[in-house]
């Protein structure tokens, strides 16, 4: 375990001080238990308030070798922006890692902490409410995704910052995973899918996060937003650019990127 603090305080040491870590602080988690265990002593060391969960996808073979199909990460509120009238700054570590995701929202209701639904339609039912998204994916390690998902979960799971844009209305209704969504980056389409290409789609990450949470101690009953996973792909970013979420008739979601600072 003291290895693992001290990598967890060393994520935490660069975030706040907007520094770059060049190298893995330590000896590289390779399970995914490693991973949590970092990623935990780091949300301790941390403090700040959680308000979501990223879900991110773990690809063949390293879902069968690790025994998951996906990551989970925390969101802090103080990186959570409504996106508005305005379009958001959203700061990375120009010297780390990052990157931009397009994706869907989908809140857990209070309460459903226990829940632990089967179908979509049972899912359904712990939600409240749907919105565009977009995810700022970024670290201080530049080899965060690359050097595997445990060391990408190990450090917040890659998660920066999240931009919430406008509601799904009648989203129960709505096909989710009929949604065509393109990623825009300076107004070039860099990325079209919709989320049937994700797993088991948004309300299967949910699934999968309340699980994860629940085997890790973690209470959610207060509800929290779940980022539900990249839909057109994880694009690398730099300050100065601006990203687009189109989500077809539900509308848009944008911000620039800045770079990150001390706080």
């Amino acid at each position: 375990m003291g290895d693992f603090r001290a990598i967890a305080e060393a994520f935490v040491d660069a975030r706040r001080h907007a520094r770059a870590l060049p190298d893995y602080p330590g000896t590289a988690p390779q399970d995914l238990a490693g991973a949590y265990q970092i990623q935990d002593a780091a949300i301790a060391i941390d403090g700040r308030m959680i308000v979501g969960w990223k879900v991110g996808r773990i690809n063949p073979p390293l879902d069968a070798e690790l025994g998951a199909n996906r990551l989970a990460g925390p969101i802090f509120a103080d990186t959570v922006v409504v996106a508005a009238d305005s379009v958001p700054e959203m700061p990375v570590f120009a010297e780390g890692f990052a990157a931009a995701e397009a994706e869907l929202l989908l809140h857990i209701a209070p309460g459903n902490a226990e829940a632990r639904p089967q179908t979509d339609a049972e899912t359904r039912l712990v939600i409240d409410e749907v919105r565009l998204g977009i995810e700022i994916a970024s670290s201080p390690y530049p080899g965060i995704n690359s050097d595997g998902p445990a060391v990408t979960a190990s450090d917040y799971g890659n998660n920066h910052g999240l931009v919430v844009g406008a509601a799904v209305e009648g989203w129960q209704d709505v096909d989710l995973c009929a949604i065509p969504v393109r990623t825009l980056i300076d107004g070039e389409v860099i990325g079209t899918a919709t989320a049937a290409t994700m797993l088991d789609g948004p309300y299967g990450a949910v699934r999968f996060l309340l699980a994860n949470l629940a085997s890790r101690g973690i209470d959610i009953s207060k509800g929290v937003w779940v980022s539900s996973g990249a839909i057109t792909g994880v694009h690398p970013v730099a300050p100065g650019q601006r990203v687009e979420a189109v989500f077809g008739m539900h509308g848009s979601v944008c911000c620039t990127i800045g770079t990150a600072k001390v706080v």
